[in-house]
């Protein structure tokens, strides 16, 4: 008979202890995650290009007796990356989760971007990934204990879009990676990877998308079962049970967190 341990469900969720690498941490979704790690018990490295943005999301963290560390890196600099790993393992002695939160988009039509312009979006969201995931899985690989990737990319990985030619491309890519590396690292090392496909979620730069006046919104809810937009926390549960001991049979999935909007 197969036995189930009471100590595993009891703590299956739990990422206590552990020590989470968030990426684009100033971001409205990196911050928020952060946050969700430090609120479960994490120790959490926060990243992101603005040295001056990470001490104000350190002081707001450790406000609320979060313990984290900030380190500015770009994650689609190779020295950078290594520069970011190594501060972290000198603060924290390790890295057991790593969520990549970083993203950027330019839209345009195919004829209009420029060859430069398509290079930048797959260098932030597709090369940066393979950099940060590469030397990151090292590290865990080092330390024998496997490890736990999540890759935020986005449901525009699955469906093209007039103007995203750029962005459709670099998180596809960035999925079919994900799948990927858990080929190379999850048997072999322990290393589970999987990501999280959003819809639109609130931030800055999507704010204007909210109105629920707008045409933008309106076409929107017409294939949003759940019949709203995102928030950011709406992605919490998604992102502590793939860094959890809970998924621990799952790697190489891209998880579709859209509100049903792919079922649509």
């Amino acid at each position: 008979m197969v036995k189930l341990e009471k100590n595993f469900v009891d703590t299956m969720f739990s990422v206590e202890g552990k020590v989470a690498l968030v990426t684009g941490a100033t971001g409205a979704l990196g911050r928020v995650l952060a946050k969700a790690y430090g609120y479960a018990g994490a120790k959490v490295i926060l990243t992101g290009r603005s040295m001056e943005k990470l001490n104000a999301l350190v002081d707001e963290f450790k406000a609320e007796d979060i313990d984290c560390y900030a380190v500015a890196a770009d994650p689609a600099n190779e020295e950078d990356v290594k520069k970011l790993i190594a501060e972290s393992v000198k603060a924290y002695g390790e890295i057991n989760i790593l969520a990549i939160c970083h993203g950027y988009n330019k839209p345009a039509n195919i004829l209009d971007q420029s060859v430069e312009d398509w290079q930048y979006i797959m260098d932030a969201d597709c090369k940066s990934v393979y950099i940060v995931c590469k030397y990151v899985s090292q590290q865990m690989v080092d330390q024998g204990k496997g490890g736990k990737i999540v890759v935020v990319t986005s449901q525009r990985s699955k469906r093209g879009m007039a103007g995203y030619t750029g962005y459709c491309t670099s998180k596809g890519g960035a999925d079919l990676m994900v799948s990927s590396m858990a080929c190379d690292l999850t048997a072999k090392y322990g290393i589970n990877v999987n990501s999280i496909c959003p819809t639109v979620f609130r931030s800055e730069l999507t704010e204007w998308m909210f109105d629920p006046e707008s045409a933008v919104y309106q076409n929107f809810m017409k294939r949003e079962p759940i019949g709203r937009l995102a928030e950011p926390d709406d992605f919490v549960g998604f992102a502590l049970f793939l860094s959890s001991e809970a998924s621990k049979f799952m790697t190489g999935g891209n998880y579709d967190c859209s509100g049903g909007y792919l079922t649509c």
